[in-house]
């Protein structure tokens, strides 16, 4: 024998009896910031809340990565923060103001280390070493076309029952008929020993020599320039120099040769000036190896050496009289 249920235990409880969720300022707060943290992460934000009924409204104060898009980087922390906001408290958010603060560079997993370390540190290399791809392409295609070649023919012979190939009969007789002391066989090796040096040295050496490293302040990061940059870095500077007309520059791994033509103005001052310019600008590349910097000042034809401004002569004093009286003044 069942017993039915009261009427009243299936019938859920009114919306005004189950309560209200209410959602704090401050809880809207740490949403809003913890949302910003997430679209900007390693950025910390403040930000305020005030929430009328249903509807919030935030505003924050966000420090933006430089550089970086101003209206693109607001733009997405606003959309995240409205998102995430409205999301997790259930409130309407119409918008999000945001206001950027301050910017500030990328940050490192690590703090920089100084030029000494940096120098130092065995994980950096002072060259970049070349791949090597179209010596690497031309070796291993030519080897794979001759052993593809020999082993085609080959299967053909043995499995096919055919007849070997020309070519292959025809440097089975030749080598035949000819011994070491051929000049053909010595030519051949001669070469054979050239190309088996030329890829030892290609192994050997770093290769790339258009471009020279640089310092950063991050680790197992390898970053390098290339020396036409430094070279336009470095003529740009000293063609600013006042009197410089022409400047030539050639960079390369230990030297800096730079030639500049002086039209007008003092030989010495310019060359001083030319030599601070050069070393300012070959500092500034922030370079593994410091080339050393060989500078030339060498006057046009119109130039001509500056003179000195003629300087007026101080006016003499004018010649006062004798008289009887000072005369006799000055004997007493």
């Amino acid at each position: 024998m069942t017993t039915a249920a009261p009427a009243s235990a299936s019938v859920p409880a009114a919306a005004s009896q189950r309560g209200t969720t209410t959602v704090s300022e401050r809880a809207v707060r740490r949403i809003a910031e913890r949302a910003t943290t997430e679209a900007l992460p390693g950025r910390a934000a403040r930000a305020t809340a005030t929430v009328r009924g249903r509807k919030a409204e935030v505003s924050l104060g966000v420090t933006l990565p430089y550089p970086s898009s101003l209206a693109d980087g607001v733009r997405d922390v606003q959309r995240h923060v409205v998102d995430r906001t409205r999301e997790l408290t259930g409130l309407d958010v119409p918008t999000a103001h945001i206001s950027v603060t301050s910017l500030a560079p990328p940050r490192y997993s690590r703090a920089p280390t100084s030029p000494t370390e940096e120098t130092n540190s065995p994980r950096t290399p002072r060259r970049w070493w070349s791949r090597r791809r179209t010596p690497a392409a031309l070796l291993t295609s030519s080897a794979a076309l001759a052993c593809g070649a020999l082993a085609l023919d080959l299967i053909q012979v043995h499995t096919f029952h055919s007849a070997a190939a020309a070519w292959r009969v025809s440097a089975v007789h030749w080598l035949s008929g000819h011994g070491p002391g051929d000049p053909a066989v010595v030519i051949a090796g001669g070469l054979t020993a050239l190309l088996g040096v030329w890829m030892i040295v290609l192994a050997v050496t770093p290769g790339l020599r258009h471009r020279s490293t640089v310092r950063t302040a991050a680790g197992r990061v390898d970053a390098a320039v290339d020396r036409s940059a430094v070279r336009s870095l470095v003529r740009d500077a000293v063609g600013d120099v006042p009197g410089i007309t022409a400047v030539r520059v050639r960079v390369r791994r230990r030297r800096i040769t730079v030639r500049a033509q002086l039209a007008f103005g003092d030989r010495a001052e310019a060359s001083a000036a030319v030599t601070t310019a050069a070393n300012a600008a070959v500092f500034s590349c922030r370079l593994r190896r410091e080339p050393r910097v060989r500078i030339t000042v060498t006057p046009e034809p119109v130039w001509q050496p500056p003179t000195a401004p003629d300087v007026p002569s101080a006016p003499s004093a004018p010649s006062v009289p004798t008289t009887p009286l000072a005369a006799k003044e000055v004997d007493q």
